[in-house]
């Protein structure tokens, strides 16, 4: 049958012609997630893992084949396939979860459950079949939600502190004098302020252990993400912590309560302090906004890009992160040291010092390799 040819099409029928194969792409997207979903079923039937990195790489050197053969950017193409593999794996990890739900039956209480990371936590356990409470004083009293913890008692498998830190230690000496049966874990992103009560509830005789999800609250898929487990001196039940998350892809890391705070200190606190310098020098230096995103650069927009979000979250917490970490002063100190030697070395027009800093850097980063 003829067509016309696109040149001989007006701009109607373009958008027309368009809009049908923006259809089509959604179709063969849903048919896609369809394909997914059953072999998902089939790696579960069979106890394969989720993940198929050596697949992934045949799918997205494939797409890139054939983008460069129909004369499409292969960076295009890889994005598209990227994304569609993440939503697969988001999609079979979720199913995995429910189908192997840790629950059974049990219950688990989330204090501080309407918070950011209190909410994935519970979400999590009812996705696994838990009876989930959420104990938070930001809600109302009423099923399966409680203003205050103490009156949603202490009789569940699983209890979840996922408080300001602070708050968090002072709930846990609760615990420890209320004496649950259950699996009792915290989720802070520091121990310094929790190391006495996680000590109580162990003499106590409590089940007790200590995490750290190393994600934010919008997190999907758990894979390439990073859960932190810190022995608190009772290896059953850190094991018993590490079985509620043996159904997803997440990275579980092991780490001692003494080392937990000192490497923390860099990874949360350095980075954090980094990008609160850099958008305060922006804020106060004068300039525009607007103007100076005129003039971004690639280095520039990738900087605020992490700032924007740094700017963005919670700065109470990010407060106890600096100011409650025993270890905190000590990657601040370096920072501030790096900086004023930057300035010397860039005010005394020493190259040679300058390239030297940028030398020692640059084989540092080609150890994360």
């Amino acid at each position: 049958m003829w067509a016309p040819s696109t040149n001989e099409m007006s701009l109607e029928e373009l958008r027309k012609s368009l809009s049908t194969v923006d259809e089509e792409i959604v179709e063969l997207i849903a048919r896609r997630q369809q394909i997914v979903g059953e072999i998902g079923r089939s790696k579960q039937s069979k106890g394969a893992g989720t993940r198929d990195y050596a697949r992934e790489k045949d799918v997205l050197g494939m797409g890139r084949s054939q983008a460069e053969k129909l004369g499409i950017d292969p960076d295009l193409a890889e994005s598209i396939l990227r994304q569609l593999i993440q939503s697969s794996l988001a999609s079979q990890e979720r199913d995995r979860v429910i189908s192997e739900g840790k629950g059974d039956g049990r219950s688990a209480l989330v204090i501080g459950g309407a918070g950011k990371m209190g909410r994935w936590f519970a979400d999590f356990f009812a996705s696994q079949g838990f009876a989930t409470v959420i104990a938070d004083k930001s809600v109302d009293d009423g099923p399966g939600m409680f203003r205050n913890w103490t009156d949603a008692g202490i009789d569940y498998d699983v209890i979840v502190v996922a408080t300001p830190l602070a708050v968090s230690g002072r709930i846990l000496a609760q615990l420890a004098v209320l004496k649950p049966a259950g699996l009792v874990f915290d989720i802070g992103s520091l121990k310094t302020p929790l190391m006495d009560g996680l000590q109580e509830l162990r003499e106590a005789g409590c089940q007790v252990t200590s995490l750290h999800p190393m994600f934010g609250p919008d997190t999907r898929l758990l894979s390439g993400r990073h859960l932190i487990f810190c022995d608190a001196g009772d290896p059953a039940a850190t094991s018993a912590a590490k079985e509620l998350f043996a159904s997803t892809m997440v990275e579980q890391i092991d780490m001692s309560l003494d080392d937990h705070d000192r490497l923390i200190s860099y990874v949360l606190g350095l980075s954090h302090a980094l990008n609160i310098a850099f958008f305060t020098a922006l804020a106060e230096s004068g300039e525009a906004a607007p103007r100076l995103a005129r003039m971004s650069s690639t280095t520039f927009d990738a900087q605020l890009l992490v700032s924007e979000a740094v700017a963005q979250d919670n700065p109470h917490l990010y407060f106890e992160i600096q100011h409650l970490n025993r270890f905190g002063l000590g990657p601040l100190d370096a920072l501030c040291d790096a900086s004023r030697r930057i300035r010397d070395v860039v005010a005394e027009g020493d190259e040679s010092a300058f390239v030297e800093l940028m030398r020692r850097g640059r084989e540092y980063m080609a150890l994360r390799a």
